[in-house]
């Protein structure tokens, strides 16, 4: 992969991200089912947003947020996903370029505001999702800049992108073109509640398209309705190239053809937010996978980002991944 300008290229929804502590009584209040994701209209993020306490802004969106993490450990970054030409797309836009990634997807001049991601932390640090795509669903396979989709070693695609159908046609156009040009293509899952809305799609476009899935185990229920690491982990090395299972406190799984490698996970001093954790454990994992690095190298760099996120709130690291690894 050394020939590639980019290590990894992140496909997803480009989104702020708004946070706030929350108990489980606001959560019901507003309808959303705790630990989940759920895409709510303008009127509801207005509502939400109204009924917070004080809550922190930070651009984020998942694959955004692994490209993000890439960076920080010194790889080679690029990304796509639409944001309208306003103040938050302008910010989510700086963020992104002032870390060094490549951001060039036109921004929309007019229309729906840019995406914002409204995330209720409890006391637990389980995060809780409500997302208005906004500028999101306007991701068309126009944006898709076939060039950069050619010069990145990896195309990342996050599976929340699946909804809008426009996106999703994106999607699968970075996918093939990816593929054509002979690189390879990773996919998260994101979310159980996508897989479910999904299923079928996702196992097709997994035994065509993908080489590398990164997947928790709530997902592989979803996928597979049973949560059999070991099966599911067998069935997913049948069809990708990886299969990377994450397994929270209890670490992860790396799967490979016939090898199979546990990775711990890495220690922490205190749990605060568990935001963005599966987005950086992914950062690190592709961040070694570029560099053709060994699973189990992989697997403590994805591990080490992972845990960094989840001891301060907001999904992108404050301290640089490359000086912790």
């Amino acid at each position: 992969m050394s020939d590639a300008t980019y290590d990894v290229l992140g496909v997803g929804n480009a989104i702020v991200d708004i946070i706030a502590q929350a108990d489980e009584a606001f959560l019901a209040k507003h309808g959303l089912a705790k630990g989940g994701m759920a895409l709510i209209d303008e009127a509801q993020a207005h509502a939400i947003y109204a009924d917070m306490g004080s809550a922190i802004e930070a651009s984020g969106g998942s694959a955004a947020n692994t490209i993000a993490g890439v960076a920080s450990f010194g790889g080679k970054a690029a990304y796509i996903g639409k944001v309208k030409d306003d103040e938050f797309g302008r910010i989510f836009a700086h963020d992104l370029k002032s870390i060094g990634v490549t951001f060039a997807t036109p921004a929309a001049p007019d229309g729906i505001a840019t995406a914002r991601c409204l995330v209720l932390v409890t006391d637990d640090a389980q995060r809780t999702m409500g997302t208005h795509l906004g500028a999101c669903v306007n991701l068309t396979p126009d944006d898709v800049d076939a060039d950069l989709v050619a010069a990145s070693a990896i195309t990342y695609l996050e599976g929340y992108l699946f909804d809008p159908p426009a996106a999703k046609e994106a999607f699968r156009k970075a996918a093939t073109i990816a593929r054509g040009a002979g690189r390879k293509v990773a996919l998260t899952l994101s979310d159980s509640f996508c897989v479910h809305r999904y299923k079928d799609e996702f196992k097709a476009l997994i035994a065509d398209h993908i080489d590398i899935l990164f997947a928790n185990d709530d997902e592989i229920e979803a996928l597979y309705g049973h949560r059999d690491i070991a099966t599911a982990a067998n069935d997913l090395a049948a069809q990708v190239d990886i299969a990377c299972i994450t397994l929270g406190s209890s670490g992860s799984l790396i799967a490979s053809g016939a090898e199979r490698v546990a990775i711990p996970a890495a220690p922490i001093s205190q749990l605060v937010d568990t935001t963005g954790a599966g987005d950086l454990y992914a950062a690190g994992a592709l961040y070694g996978f570029s560099r053709s690095l060994p699973f189990a190298e992989c697997g403590r760099l994805a591990s080490l980002a992972a845990a960094e996120v989840i001891q301060h709130y907001g999904a992108r690291p404050l301290q640089p991944l490359a000086e912790l690894a």
